[in-house]
């Protein structure tokens, strides 16, 4: 063994102790490389701006709890129906046939147009009713309003409050879907004759009205709209 050789030995010697204390030795309780990738999905990739999140579903995990925002079937109309009575099937068979349709916000849309309807009836506005009534109903409103302009009288309306506005009939039916909705409101509503003297209703008493009313619509329309198809009252 030459001088050469021995001196690389010692080389190598010198340089694996060196390595051996920088790098450390492996017990067997390491702790698994961290996946870059994996942590900046757990912590929000703070320290990198450039993470572009690629949609996708954990499928290494155990199923995650309902939480409360779950609503079990049984409870899909809570506070509108009651789960098997004839309201909430009729509610199931227009969701069933419309996956757009939301009993909320259609009484929300009822609401308003209880009121449009009432005051459009009572100021003889032809055009308004014509977007909001189907044909016959239409037609039964303008011959009263006709009968008004012939006897020259002139109906005044106000509303106080809508007090209630439910759902007591649901059904789905071929293309269409009817929703009967039960109004209970506070108004004030007096008919005056030319010589402005009231004939029918009181200009200052206020009286508890309720309305029970049916809209329907074309469930393979576009228009989301509904028409007021039936209207009926009870005391």
């Amino acid at each position: 063994m030459d001088i050469y050789t021995i001196i690389f030995l010692a080389l190598a010697v010198f340089i694996f102790l060196r390595l051996r204390n920088v790098l450390g030795q492996r017990t067997g309780n390491e702790r698994p490389p961290f996946d870059r990738a994996a942590r900046n999905v757990l912590t929000g990739a703070q320290d990198n701006n450039n993470v572009v999140p690629i949609p996708g579903a954990v499928i290494d995990q155990a199923p995650l709890a309902p939480t409360a925002d779950v609503v079990p079937p049984t409870d899909r109309w809570k506070g509108l129906a009651e789960a098997g009575t004839p309201l909430a099937l009729g509610l199931d068979a227009i969701a069933a046939q419309d996956s757009s349709f939301d009993p909320r916000h259609f009484l929300s849309g009822a609401k308003s147009a209880y009121e449009m309807i009432v005051l459009a009836f009572a100021n003889g506005d032809r055009r308004a009713l014509k977007d909001l009534l189907s044909s016959e109903v239409y037609e039964s409103f303008e011959t009263v309003i006709k009968d008004r302009e012939k006897h020259e009288q002139k109906t005044e309306t106000r509303f106080v409050s809508i007090d209630k506005a439910e759902l007591v009939g649901a059904e789905a039916r071929d293309r269409a879907a009817q929703l009967t909705v039960r109004f209970v409101s506070q108004m004030i509503t007096a008919t005056r004759d030319k010589a402005g003297t009231v004939v029918d209703g009181s200009a200052d008493t206020v009286a508890d009205i309720t309305d029970v009313w049916t809209f329907a619509r074309d469930i393979t329309s576009r228009d989301p709209n509904w028409k007021l198809v039936g209207t009926g009252s009870a005391q």
